[in-house]
């Protein structure tokens, strides 16, 4: 069993230090992957202090501590999902940060992280899903394919799809990807 596993089974067992433990080592992962998914830093913010609560409660009930990272992304994705479906249901909704200004004075041939934001915003969430998880997270296939509850082959079709679609995006912005 893992660092992860023992601080989850040290969480089961009541201690508020390793959650606390646990918070600093997922925290900022976690909120890289809200905030890909939303587009806002300030609704990241609240939507994964929303997942720590789902965590604190369903932690007790984890049965295999050592697979806390797929299983906590997949808290985090449940709750992204239900935001998304309130947002689409009320069209009125402006999701803030969806669009990045770019500097003029740019180095040539390098995108910035604004610009990479700006393409993931544009993408379907599932594409921005499976790029976020699998790039930006680090997360192994099988680890993606558990979190998205699909078989490791749709994840590789969908990092293919997702990777063309970025990139032809890009290229539509005149940058080269």
């Amino acid at each position: 069993m893992g660092d992860d596993g023992l601080l989850v089974v040290r969480c089961q067992l009541g201690e508020r230090e390793a959650f606390r433990e646990l918070v600093a080592v997922w925290h900022p992962a976690l909120w890289r992957y809200v905030r890909g998914m939303v587009g806002s830093s300030h609704l990241a913010d609240d939507l994964v202090q929303e997942v720590w609560v789902a965590v604190v409660r369903g932690l007790p009930r984890l049965r295999q501590p050592e697979r806390f990272a797929p299983w906590l992304f997949t808290v985090a994705r449940r709750r992204v999902t239900d935001h998304l479906r309130q947002t689409y249901r009320a069209p009125e909704t402006v999701m803030e940060d969806a669009t990045a200004v770019v500097a003029d004075d740019e180095l040539s041939g390098v995108l910035t992280t604004l610009q990479i934001e700006a393409g993931l915003a544009a993408l379907p969430p599932l594409e921005r899903e499976v790029l976020i998880l699998f790039h930006l997270q680090d997360l192994p296939l099988a680890c993606c394919a558990e979190v998205l509850g699909v078989p490791a082959g749709t994840v590789k079709s969908r990092l293919h799809r997702a990777r063309r679609m970025l990139r032809n995006h890009l290229a539509e912005k005149g940058h080269e990807a």
